[in-house]
């Protein structure tokens, strides 16, 4: 493999953390979704007692349910290490990543918007965005009449009463930049935003790595399907058509490939084939090595005889087959000649 190829290529995490085996990984990250989908259940709760939501939190709620539903599903059958199952949780993971970042992307205007509206001329109008006026009624924002940053108050003697005083108010002007009207742009160079920002950066670039560990799970289980499933392919692309990818486990031909199963499964390995199924160096290895750490963790060891068996079946150093029985003219002739010397 090239340098610019391997450079450019999808990551394949071999461990979760370093720590752990992909499949614990998987398991960790399954349950963290589960638990941020739950909050939808209570996000239409909050509907029974009049709390007023905005379309775009509805639809949130809604596909929250969903998205929970689907994930219970699917995961149960991550220690079965099913094929279609860990693919298809993968792959929805995927796609819950890129609806998640759509939702973050649109409440994260909108909050830019808010917090620009309240730093600008146009301060006490109705909040911009979607689902604006639900943020500005509960993110505690004021509505002042003068935008200052700190009052002073000096006091002088009144006039014509000696004894008596009077205070006068000196309000001095915020040093904030302020516009005419909110703006993305201004809502986003506000000193409160900038740590929103990072938080949510860093919050994202966890979430990348989860995707990657998901997938590298799946992409081994796929693999570990083809070796033992076959009894006769001594490698992962023995039955390939080409020599740089491997079998397609949901192919017509195969046991994973019948029904509607096979044909979600074909599409959705389709999308990434080149990831799923093709060859990379260390691709064996790894698998073994993989194993190995899911036998540790499982406290189940191999028999050694069956193991043995079958690495010397697959290398090809196994004893010679015995000889073909010997029919009863082969075995005469063979006498003669014997008798003969």
């Amino acid at each position: 493999m090239g340098f610019a190829t391997r450079l450019f290529r999808i990551p394949r995490p071999q461990t979760f953390l370093y720590l752990m085996s992909l499949r614990t990984g998987t398991e960790l990250i399954t349950l963290s979704l589960l638990l941020n989908k739950i909050s939808g259940f209570y996000g239409l709760l909050a509907l029974l007692t009049g709390f007023h939501v905005s379309p775009l939190q509805l639809s949130m709620y809604i596909y929250s349910l969903i998205a929970l539903v689907i994930t219970v599903l699917l995961s149960s059958h991550i220690r079965s290490q099913s094929p279609f199952h860990c693919l298809a949780l993968a792959c929805f993971y995927i796609l819950d990543s890129v609806i998640n970042a759509a939702y973050t992307t649109a409440f994260a205007v909108t909050w830019f918007l808010v917090v620009s509206q309240h730093h600008s001329d146009a301060n006490g109008s109705e909040a911009p965005g979607a689902g604006g006026s639900t943020i500005d009624d509960t993110a505690g924002f004021t509505s002042p009449q003068y935008n200052v940053s700190h009052v002073d108050v000096a006091v002088a003697p009144d006039q014509g009463i000696a004894p008596g005083s009077e205070a006068v108010t000196i309000g001095r002007p915020g040093f904030s930049t302020t516009a005419s009207g909110p703006s993305l742009g201004h809502g986003v160079l506000q000193p409160e935003s900038i740590s929103s920002i990072f938080t949510i950066c860093a919050l994202w670039a966890v979430r990348v790595y989860f995707v990657l560990v998901m997938m590298s799970y799946a992409r081994f289980v796929l693999r570990q399907h083809l070796l033992s499933s076959s009894k006769s392919n001594t490698s992962l692309h023995t039955g390939s058509k080409s020599s740089s990818m491997a079998e397609n486990p949901f192919a017509p031909h195969m046991p994973e490939g019948r029904g509607w199963r096979g044909k979600l499964g074909r599409i959705m390995v389709g999308l990434g084939k080149s990831y799923w199924l093709g060859s990379e160096e260390g691709d064996e290895m790894w698998m073994n090595q993989a194993q190995s750490l899911r036998r540790r963790e499982d406290g189940t060891s191999p028999v050694p005889g069956v193991v043995e068996r079958e690495r010397r079946r697959r290398s090809g150093t196994g004893p010679p087959p015995p000889m073909p029985p010997l029919q009863a003219g082969q075995y005469l002739r063979v006498q003669d000649a014997t008798d003969g010397r």
